[in-house]
C-alpha cells in the first residue's frame, strides 16, 4: 500500500479545533491488532467511494454533539451548552426537547456530550449520557418517558460510572453499546498527559464497562474498567461487520489517528504521536496532519470507516481489509458544512452527520447546526 509523505508541522488537534497543524492523510498497517479475517477480494471496498447528502433532517440546533437513533427511526441529540437533550422527528425535523440534564457544568470542551441508548431499550426506556460535572466526566443513566410532557420527560440521573477526570480541554465524551451489550467509553487525558500511562485513572483511556457501570467481564485487567490504554481525547468509537472496535482520537503537534483496539493494547500517547517504531506501542491504521482532521464520530458502513472531521470540516473514508485500511483514506464535503461533529449509522448505505460550527469554534451560518442525512459507498 502506498504511504504519503507528509510535512511535519507544530500544531493542536483538540475537540475546539487546536492551532495549525499540517499534512494530509497517510493509511498505516496496523502491526498488533487482530490480523484480517479473510475477506474475498470481492469483499473489500473499493479504492474510491462516494458521498451524496441526501437532505438535511434538522437544522437550528445548539452545540449537538451526541446522536442517538430511537426504534422507529427518530433520533435524540444532546446540546452540549445547554445540557438539554432534544428529540428529532427524523422525517419532518420537528424537535421536541426531553428535558434538561441536572448537574451538567458546560466549559471549554466539557458538557453534555455522548448518548447511548440501554442495548434493552425496548423494555426498560434508559438513556445514557456522557457528561461533565462541576468535579468530573461521568456517566448517567435516565428513563424516558414519552407521556410524561415536553421538557419533563427525562427521570432524574442514576450515575452508573463517575471519577473521569475533566479539563478546560480533553474530555473525551463518546459511548456506546458494543455487540457484546457492554458500555464503552471514550475518554480523555484532560490536558495531564501522565494520566494516559496511568492504568490506574480512567483518564485517556477506553473503558468497557457492563450497563451497570462495573468492570465488564473479560476486560483485560483484573477488577479494571479500562479496556485500552495510552489515548490522548478519544470522541470516536465503531465496530465493523466482524465486530472489531475502533477509535478516533485526537492528536497534538502532528498526526491525528484512527485506531484498531485490541483489548490491553497501550496506544502510545503521550511517548508516541502517529505511527512509532516501538513495538510496545499499537500503530495506527491511518493517520492525518491536524489541520485535515480533528476527529470527533466515526461509523462503519459499506467496508468503511467514516470520520467527522472538525477543524478538518471534512467527512474521511478509510476502507478496510480487516483491521488495516485497504486504500489511502478519502475526503468528502470539505468546507461544504463547516466543522463536523458526529456520524452514525442510519441504515444501509446511509449515515446521519452532525455538524458542529455553533459550539464557540465554528463559523456558523443561517440554519447552523444541522444534522444531515448521507448516502455513501
Amino acid at each position: 500500500m502506498a504511504a504519503a509523505v507528509l510535512v511535519l508541522t507544530a500544531g493542536c488537534s483538540s475537540d475546539d479545533g487546536g492551532s495549525p497543524g499540517g499534512g494530509s492523510a497517510a493509511a498505516s498497517s496496523s502491526d498488533k491488532g487482530a490480523s484480517p479475517t479473510g475477506r474475498a477480494a470481492e469483499e473489500t471496498p473499493p479504492a474510491q467511494g462516494s458521498v451524496k447528502v441526501v437532505r438535511t433532517v434538522a437544522e437550528g440546533l445548539e452545540t449537538p454533539w451526541g446522536l442517538a437513533p430511537l426504534p422507529g427511526g427518530d433520533l435524540l441529540v444532546s446540546s452540549r451548552d445547554e445540557a438539554t437533550i432534544t428529540r428529532i422527528d427524523s422525517e419532518t425535523g420537528k424537535k421536541t426537547e426531553l428535558g434538561e440534564v441536572p448537574g451538567v457544568s458546560p466549559a471549554g470542551e466539557g458538557g453534555l456530550m455522548g448518548l447511548a441508548l440501554s442495548p434493552d431499550y425496548a423494555s426498560d426506556h434508559m438513556v445514557y449520557a456522557y457528561f461533565t460535572s462541576a468535579s468530573d466526566n461521568r456517566i448517567v443513566r435516565m428513563l424516558y418517558d414519552e407521556q410524561r410532557p415536553a421538557g419533563e420527560q427525562l427521570g432524574a440521573p442514576d450515575t452508573v460510572f463517575k471519577g473521569i477526570p475533566k479539563g478546560f480541554i480533553h474530555n473525551g465524551g463518546r459511548i456506546a453499546f458494543g455487540p457484546d451489550k457492554m458500555l464503552y467509553a471514550g475518554t480523555g487525558e484532560s490536558g495531564d498527559t501522565g494520566l494516559s500511562q496511568d492504568k490506574e485513572s480512567p483518564g485517556g483511556k477506553i473503558l468497557r464497562l457492563t450497563p451497570e457501570g462495573e468492570p465488564a467481564p473479560g476486560n483485560p485487567f483484573t477488577d479494571s474498567p479500562v479496556y485500552s490504554y495510552g489515548h490522548r481525547n478519544v470522541q470516536g468509537l465503531a465496530w465493523d461487520s466482524e465486530q472489531r472496535l475502533f477509535a478516533g482520537e485526537f492528536g497534538q503537534d502532528t498526526w491525528d489517528e484512527l485506531n484498531a483496539i485490541k483489548p490491553g493494547d497501550n496506544y502510545g500517547w503521550p511517548e508516541a504521536e502517529g505511527k512509532s517504531d516501538d513495538a510496545k506501542y499499537h500503530n495506527p491504521l491511518a493517520q492525518w496532519g491536524t489541520d485535515d482532521a480533528s476527529p470527533s464520530g466515526i461509523a462503519y458502513a459499506e467496508g468503511s470507516v467514516w470520520m467527522a472531521g472538525l477543524k478538518g470540516q471534512r467527512l474521511w473514508r478509510i476502507p478496510l481489509n480487516g483491521t488495516e485500511a485497504s486504500a489511502d483514506p478519502q475526503a468528502f464535503l470539505e468546507g461544504e458544512y463547516g466543522r463536523l461533529r458526529t456520524v452514525v449509522p442510519a441504515g444501509g448505505d446511509k449515515l446521519w452527520v452532525t455538524t458542529s460550527n455553533t459550539d464557540g469554534r465554528g463559523d456558523p451560518k443561517d440554519g447552523d447546526d444541522r444534522i444531515l442525512e448521507v448516502q455513501v459507498s
